[in-house]
């Protein structure tokens, strides 16, 4: 049985000089690591205190809603931490 010809690839080239990749410029970002900390200890801190104080603190018309206002907050920090690069 013949053997086949084995096909030579060609050596890389590297693109030209003159088409260089564009800069990618990151945004100062520097905001979002300090807000996202201060959302989640926001929400821990109002979750505990509404524990703590036998349900009469933050605001005691929203009842067993604070839970869920803290949890906003933290839910808020995790959304901000999309942000951070």
């Amino acid at each position: 049985m013949p053997k086949s010809r084995i096909r030579k690839k060609a050596d890389y080239t590297p693109p030209a000089a003159s088409k260089q990749a564009a800069n990618i410029k990151l945004t100062n970002r520097g905001w979002v690591a300090p807000v996202m900390l201060a959302l989640f200890l926001i929400g821990l801190a109002w979750i505990v205190v509404f524990y703590v104080s036998d349900t009469q603190l933050p605001i005691e018309a929203f009842g067993n809603w604070n839970i869920v206002v803290g949890f906003g907050f933290i839910a808020a920090g995790f959304g901000v931490s999309t942000q951070w690069k």
